[in-house]
């Protein structure tokens, strides 16, 4: 229903913020990432929301970014998650961290963010990991580039975007993946992308 909120900050706390638009203040939950981004009380500044509608309640959730909500609306989609705990997940971890650990099916990095057990944070990775190697860059101008230059490396590349990292990051450690194996599979490409980056 709504995409974002564009005002002036009035409050932050570490789990909610309050935005001023146009003389309406607005209460959003947000996580422990999102309230460290956010800027000084009294600027402006845009938060990317999610409206959770329930039958006793309506409760907006506010992001600094757009993967992060994105992220939020995908924690969601797996049995047994409910906005209170997505939003445990993403205080627990920084967005890129989270995307690493579905991709490399390592459950026991989700497990001990407050309130995931050993079975969620394996029916996160169960769930999700498909869905997370077809996220798409956020932002027309990384599309743009995608469906220019196509091919198997830019896939890789773009997805490697999507976790958050800087394309030339990127491109560099999806060159070092293809080099043992250029005939690897996307998700192999990026498993081993991702281990190079984390090894430096």
């Amino acid at each position: 229903m709504y995409a974002y909120f564009r005002g002036r900050l009035v409050s932050c706390l570490p789990e909610e913020a309050v935005l001023e638009v146009s003389g309406i203040a607005y209460r959003f939950l947000v996580s422990a990432g999102t309230a460290r981004q956010l800027p000084e009380v009294g600027t402006e500044t845009i938060l990317y929301t999610h409206l959770s509608v329930r039958e006793d309640a309506l409760q907006l959730y506010g992001f600094a970014t757009e993967e992060e909500k994105q992220l939020f609306r995908l924690l969601l989609l797996t049995s047994g998650v409910g906005p209170k705990l997505a939003l445990a997940v993403l205080s627990g971890m920084a967005v890129p961290e989270v995307h690493e650990a579905i991709l490399a099916n390592a459950p026991e990095r989700l497990f001990g963010i407050t309130g995931v057990g050993r079975k969620t944070a394996a029916r996160i990775i169960l769930e999700l990991r498909d869905k997370i190697l077809k996220l798409a860059p956020v932002g027309s101008a990384a599309a743009s580039v995608a469906a220019d230059r196509g091919g198997f490396r830019e896939d890789a590349v773009n997805a490697l975007m999507t976790l958050g990292f800087p394309r030339p990051v990127a491109n560099q450690a999806v060159g070092c993946a293809l080099e043992p194996d250029p005939d690897a599979s996307l998700e192999v490409v990026i498993k081993r992308a991702l281990a190079t980056m984390h090894n430096r």
